[in-house]
């Protein structure tokens, strides 16, 4: 089932849901049809939309708003502060590429900076699935919280068969190794499984931790792993600041955790715009060339700590 399909499926049972976009409708290309008057396209827009998916809010609809990450979450970020974010309103705001998403898309176009931006409003959910497959899984529950809610959009194929079970703040816990934990999110969980394979041909146990909600985090998973394993390793593509790096960090801090941590992220710097495998490659998120840097920060090269 694709995204668009269980949207349809969700709405067409509950008619307080509205799809909403602007101008931005390759991921609900059938929903027109589906929902007919229940469909609004507000034109490139975003703050336009936010408002309007706001007032629909408080007159009891639950709204779906679809938009690229980068100008939803900052062209519209004080909108979504103040009209969604202020009264708690469950909004659901569902991203187009975002990270390395964006490919050969330009640094105007680059949202490396929306989960610092979206973590930063009280109450805000943010689901990062893997895939599209972990998006159906999970959809349902995110547009039935209470709670206003960011989506990063993902319709790549898995590369994994996902746990059905999905709760909001509980990780998918893919294995379960005793030496390095990887914790990531969103489409580099397919480079960290290769990364995980490197490392066990190397003789070390791997304990691989696919987030899914970035926030709320699941925070036994984080403190087991800090505490059971020699080394943590936040993997993500977003900026260094604010983002999974911080909130573990913060997770640890708070509860006088000790850990090595060693953050993977792009550091003060847009990626260079190419096609996925030459973002990756360019960039150092390979799977391999992942591996190489966790081998030398074991070896004691430098980290963050």
């Amino acid at each position: 089932m694709t995204y668009q399909e269980r949207l349809a499926e969700i709405a067409l049972a509950d008619k307080r849901y509205v799809v909403m976009t602007a101008e931005n409708r390759a991921s609900i290309k059938s929903i027109p049809e589906s929902l007919g008057d229940r469909f609004i396209d507000t034109g490139i827009n975003e703050q336009a939309l936010i408002g309007a998916a706001a007032g629909l809010a408080l007159r009891g609809r639950i709204p779906v708003v679809h938009a690229l990450s980068a100008f939803m979450t900052m062209r519209a970020f004080e909108f979504i502060r103040t009209d969604i974010g202020l009264a708690g309103l469950p909004v659901k705001l569902a991203g187009s590429v975002a990270g390395f998403l964006s490919e050969a898309n330009g640094p105007t176009h680059q949202a490396l900076e929306d989960i610092s931006l979206m973590r930063g409003i009280p109450k805000m959910q943010i689901f990062c699935p893997a895939d599209e497959e972990e998006l159906v899984i999970g959809l349902k529950d995110m547009l039935e919280s209470p709670l206003p809610c960011y989506i990063r959009l993902n319709h790549l194929k898995p590369s994994i068969k996902h746990s059905p079970q999905f709760r909001i703040g509980s990780a998918e816990v893919i294995s379960d190794g005793k030496d390095i934990s990887i914790i990531v999110y969103g489409i580099l969980l397919k480079e960290a499984l290769e990364t995980k394979k490197v490392l066990e041909e190397k003789g070390r146990s791997v304990r691989l931790i696919n987030l899914r909600t970035v926030v709320p985090i699941d925070e036994q998973v984080v403190r087991a792993a800090a505490s059971e394993t020699s080394l943590v390793v936040t993997l993500e593509d977003h900026f260094l600041t604010g983002g999974l790096y911080s909130i573990v960090s913060e997770l640890l801090i708070r509860e006088r955790i000790a850990g090595k941590v060693l953050p993977l992220a792009l550091d003060r710097h847009w990626f260079r715009p190419a096609l996925m495998p030459q973002v990756l490659e360019y960039e150092g998120f390979t799977g391999r060339q992942i591996a190489n840097r966790i081998l030398k920060s074991l070896n004691g090269g430098t980290s963050h700590a």
